[in-house]
């Protein structure tokens, strides 16, 4: 019994290393993408299989974590970014009663995004004032092309629009393309 408490304290204790290379109040990106990818060495040539399973977890989770930098404005790496889509994604799933958030983030995310999220920032009522700035705001061009990709796409789902929809994409193709 007390070889495998022993065993679990390593395990606290190399858990409590990972989290410490995640710190960003510890130092910066750099130096903590330094020490995480030599602990997941150190772990990956250890003889444990609880160490070599860390070492490929976090293998598998490296590319975003460290992508930030240091910079204040950006979010600071992959878990800073889930924290960040954590209240809109919930808002989404306890509206329409699903476990998934569903689609509409994705067709709508970058002005839905803002407007779920504005009462972390504003905890007040908006008045007219505060809402007169974005009076003339529209609505971004990688939205709108989402939004065109995506009624195309219902179009071609249905067998009574389909015929139309590729009479009309091949007429926009022919026309696309200049005759010699």
């Amino acid at each position: 019994m007390q070889k495998q408490l022993a065993a679990v304290a390593d395990h606290v204790a190399r858990l409590h290393d990972i989290q410490h290379t995640l710190d960003p109040a510890t130092d910066g990106s750099a130096e903590r993408r330094r020490r995480f990818d030599a602990l997941t060495v150190t772990l990956g040539q250890s003889p444990d299989p609880i160490h070599q399973h860390m070492a490929r977890t976090m293998t598998s989770f490296a590319s975003g974590l460290f992508a930030g930098g240091d910079a204040p404005d950006l979010p600071r790496d992959n878990l800073d970014l889930e924290r960040a889509f954590r209240l809109p994604k919930g808002h989404e799933r306890r509206i329409h009663g699903h476990a998934h958030a569903g689609v509409r983030i994705v067709h709508r995310g970058p002005s839905l995004l803002l407007v779920l999220d504005a009462h972390t920032r504003h905890p007040a009522l908006f008045s007219a004032e505060d809402l007169s700035p974005w009076l003339d705001a529209r609505v971004p061009a990688s939205q709108r092309e989402c939004r065109r990709r995506r009624e195309i796409m219902r179009r071609a789902r249905s067998a009574k629009r389909r015929p139309v929809l590729l009479a009309d994409l091949e007429r926009r193709y022919r026309h696309a393309i200049p005759v010699p």
